[in-house]
């Protein structure tokens, strides 16, 4: 499994739970693994000071509050815990997921899962500008608009060789 080195805390436990989560989901663990690696770096106490996204995969308060939980209870679970959430957020899109690509957007942009390469971030709520600004970092080509292909070379932006090609692996 990829990026094991990251985990600081209950290595074997984790990556246990992270198969078992993986296997349950229908999905290359290693997926998971670079999901959580991009959002948090493996860390389960990480918070984004603007937005006050928590953990793992960088639950907002919103969603956590959705799933039946809090970004303070989050907080104080250990990373095996937080894993049990990760699998409650990503369940549902579970026959969806046919890439890492598919599982990024998931928790990135979900309503784009599946999408062609072209296809624009945005939602009748959502303005293209917003998202794309709200991103700057992802807008590569600097169009005030974000589209699937740009989100996946971010994804797979910083992975060494090998780790993209195992990430460009599509599912069996």
């Amino acid at each position: 499994m990829i990026l094991t080195q990251y985990i600081t805390e209950n290595r074997d436990a984790f990556i246990l739970e992270v198969e078992n989560v993986s296997s349950r989901l229908g999905i290359n663990p290693n997926w998971l693994m670079a999901v959580m690696f991009k959002e948090s770096r493996l860390n389960h106490r990480a918070v984004n000071p603007t937005s006050g996204a928590t953990g793992l995969i960088q639950f907002m308060p919103s969603t956590a509050g959705g799933l039946g939980t809090t970004i303070t209870l989050l907080r104080e679970m250990s990373n095996v815990e937080q894993l049990y959430w990760v699998h409650k957020y990503l369940k549902p899109y579970a026959y969806k997921f046919k890439s890492y690509t598919d599982v990024y957007l998931a928790v990135f942009f979900p309503a784009a899962i599946g999408k062609p390469q072209d296809y624009v971030l945005q939602t009748s709520s959502l303005s293209a500008g917003l998202i794309a600004n709200q991103n700057k970092a992802l807008d590569t080509n600097n169009n005030n608009q974000l589209t699937v292909a740009e989100v996946e070379a971010w994804a797979l932006r910083g992975f060494d060789a090998n780790t993209v090609k195992e990430l460009k692996k599509k599912a069996l």
